[in-house]
Protein backbone atom coordinates (compact mmCIF):
# COMPACT_ATOMS: atom_id res chain seq x y z
CA UNK A 1 0.00 0.00 0.00
CA UNK A 2 1.73 3.15 -1.23
CA UNK A 3 0.45 6.15 0.71
CA UNK A 4 3.67 8.19 0.53
CA UNK A 5 2.41 10.47 -2.26
CA UNK A 6 -1.25 10.62 -1.25
CA UNK A 7 -2.17 13.88 0.48
CA UNK A 8 -5.02 15.41 2.42
CA UNK A 9 -5.07 19.21 2.15
CA UNK A 10 -6.93 21.26 4.73
CA UNK A 11 -9.80 23.26 3.31
CA UNK A 12 -10.06 21.01 0.24
CA UNK A 13 -12.28 17.94 -0.02
CA UNK A 14 -10.97 14.53 -1.05
CA UNK A 15 -7.46 13.25 -1.53
CA UNK A 16 -4.66 14.30 -3.84
CA UNK A 17 -1.66 12.64 -5.43
CA UNK A 18 1.48 14.75 -5.20
CA UNK A 19 3.14 15.27 -8.58
CA UNK A 20 5.81 17.87 -7.81
CA UNK A 21 7.19 20.10 -5.09
CA UNK A 22 7.74 23.81 -5.68
CA UNK A 23 9.38 26.55 -3.65
CA UNK A 24 6.05 27.78 -2.43
CA UNK A 25 4.15 24.48 -2.07
CA UNK A 26 3.14 21.48 -4.13
CA UNK A 27 1.44 20.51 -7.39
CA UNK A 28 -1.10 17.71 -6.98
CA UNK A 29 -3.88 15.95 -8.87
CA UNK A 30 -7.26 15.30 -7.28
CA UNK A 31 -8.17 11.63 -6.94
CA UNK A 32 -11.86 12.60 -7.07
CA UNK A 33 -12.11 14.61 -10.28
CA UNK A 34 -8.58 14.51 -11.76
CA UNK A 35 -8.08 18.29 -11.64
CA UNK A 36 -4.60 19.67 -11.13
CA UNK A 37 -4.13 22.05 -8.21
CA UNK A 38 -1.34 23.98 -6.58
CA UNK A 39 -1.24 24.39 -2.84
CA UNK A 40 0.92 26.78 -0.87
CA UNK A 41 2.91 26.05 2.25
CA UNK A 42 0.32 27.99 4.24
CA UNK A 43 -2.19 25.16 3.83
CA UNK A 44 -1.87 22.23 6.16
CA UNK A 45 -0.83 19.26 4.04
CA UNK A 46 -0.93 15.77 5.56
CA UNK A 47 0.70 12.74 3.96
CA UNK A 48 -1.48 9.68 4.62
CA UNK A 49 1.50 7.47 5.45
CA UNK A 50 2.32 9.74 8.40
CA UNK A 51 -1.18 9.88 9.94
CA UNK A 52 -1.77 7.93 13.16
CA UNK A 53 -5.01 6.88 14.87
CA UNK A 54 -5.21 7.28 18.64
CA UNK A 55 -5.68 4.06 20.59
CA UNK A 56 -5.53 3.40 24.31
CA UNK A 57 -1.86 3.38 25.23
CA UNK A 58 -0.49 3.69 21.69
CA UNK A 59 -1.12 5.00 18.20
CA UNK A 60 -1.51 2.89 15.07
CA UNK A 61 -0.74 4.02 11.52
CA UNK A 62 -3.63 4.91 9.23
CA UNK A 63 -2.29 2.35 6.72
CA UNK A 64 -2.96 -0.41 9.27
CA UNK A 65 -6.54 0.82 9.78
CA UNK A 66 -7.06 0.92 6.01
CA UNK A 67 -5.76 -2.66 5.69
CA UNK A 68 -8.22 -3.82 8.34
CA UNK A 69 -11.03 -1.97 6.59
CA UNK A 70 -10.00 -3.46 3.23
CA UNK A 71 -10.03 -6.95 4.70
CA UNK A 72 -13.38 -6.42 6.46
CA UNK A 73 -15.01 -5.10 3.28
CA UNK A 74 -13.32 -7.71 1.03
CA UNK A 75 -11.80 -5.00 -1.15
CA UNK A 76 -15.13 -3.26 -1.81
CA UNK A 77 -16.42 0.19 -0.87
CA UNK A 78 -17.31 0.57 2.82
CA UNK A 79 -20.67 -0.89 3.76
CA UNK A 80 -21.40 2.06 6.04
CA UNK A 81 -22.03 5.49 4.56
CA UNK A 82 -19.77 8.32 5.78
CA UNK A 83 -22.90 10.39 6.51
CA UNK A 84 -24.34 7.75 8.87
CA UNK A 85 -25.25 8.65 12.45
CA UNK A 86 -22.33 9.24 14.82
CA UNK A 87 -23.33 6.26 16.99
CA UNK A 88 -23.32 3.96 13.94
CA UNK A 89 -19.91 5.25 12.82
CA UNK A 90 -18.43 4.68 16.29
CA UNK A 91 -19.90 1.16 16.51
CA UNK A 92 -18.51 0.30 13.07
CA UNK A 93 -15.08 1.71 13.93
CA UNK A 94 -14.91 -0.06 17.32
CA UNK A 95 -15.46 -3.38 15.50
CA UNK A 96 -12.63 -2.44 13.15
CA UNK A 97 -10.04 -0.98 15.55
CA UNK A 98 -9.81 -2.50 19.00
CA UNK A 99 -9.32 -0.08 21.89
CA UNK A 100 -9.36 3.12 19.87
CA UNK A 101 -9.46 6.21 22.07
CA UNK A 102 -13.09 7.35 21.94
CA UNK A 103 -12.20 10.65 23.64
CA UNK A 104 -9.69 11.69 20.96
CA UNK A 105 -11.08 10.02 17.81
CA UNK A 106 -14.22 11.93 16.89
CA UNK A 107 -17.02 10.76 14.62
CA UNK A 108 -15.82 13.37 12.08
CA UNK A 109 -12.43 11.60 12.03
CA UNK A 110 -14.11 8.24 11.41
CA UNK A 111 -16.21 9.81 8.65
CA UNK A 112 -13.05 11.17 7.01
CA UNK A 113 -11.27 7.79 7.22
CA UNK A 114 -14.22 6.05 5.55
CA UNK A 115 -14.36 8.72 2.82
CA UNK A 116 -10.63 8.36 2.21
CA UNK A 117 -10.93 4.58 2.11
CA UNK A 118 -13.70 4.80 -0.50
CA UNK A 119 -11.59 7.15 -2.67
CA UNK A 120 -8.53 4.90 -2.41
CA UNK A 121 -10.52 1.76 -3.30
CA UNK A 122 -12.30 3.48 -6.19
CA UNK A 123 -8.96 4.62 -7.65
CA UNK A 124 -7.39 1.18 -7.01
CA UNK A 125 -4.62 2.66 -4.91
CA UNK A 126 -5.29 0.06 -2.24
CA UNK A 127 -6.36 -3.41 -3.30
CA UNK A 128 -6.98 -6.64 -1.45
CA UNK A 129 -4.00 -8.93 -1.87
CA UNK A 130 -5.13 -12.42 -2.69
CA UNK A 131 -3.18 -15.10 -0.94
CA UNK A 132 -1.97 -17.72 -3.37
CA UNK A 133 -1.34 -21.18 -1.93
CA UNK A 134 2.28 -22.23 -1.94
CA UNK A 135 3.14 -25.38 -3.88
CA UNK A 136 3.68 -28.36 -1.58
CA UNK A 137 7.28 -29.00 -0.65
CA UNK A 138 8.78 -32.44 -0.78
CA UNK A 139 9.14 -34.11 2.57
CA UNK A 140 12.18 -36.11 3.66
CA UNK A 141 10.18 -39.31 3.49
CA UNK A 142 9.28 -38.76 -0.17
CA UNK A 143 10.74 -41.61 -2.27
CA UNK A 144 11.42 -39.20 -5.15
CA UNK A 145 13.71 -37.15 -2.91
CA UNK A 146 16.26 -39.81 -2.00
CA UNK A 147 19.71 -38.27 -1.46
CA UNK A 148 21.57 -41.59 -1.53
CA UNK A 149 20.29 -42.38 -5.02
CA UNK A 150 21.45 -39.04 -6.34
CA UNK A 151 24.90 -39.53 -4.77
CA UNK A 152 25.32 -42.96 -6.27
CA UNK A 153 24.49 -41.63 -9.72
CA UNK A 154 26.88 -38.72 -9.48
CA UNK A 155 29.77 -40.69 -7.95
CA UNK A 156 29.54 -44.27 -9.16
CA UNK A 157 31.80 -46.70 -7.29
CA UNK A 158 33.69 -49.26 -9.39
Amino acid sequence: MQLDKILAISGRPGLYEMKAETRSGIVAISLVDGKRITSSINNQISILSEIQVYCIGKEIPLAEVLKKLLKKESGNIASIKPKAAAADLKAYFSDLVEHYDEDRVYSSDIKKIIQWYNILVTNKIIILEKLTPKPPTKSKEDPNNNKETSKSIKNPKT
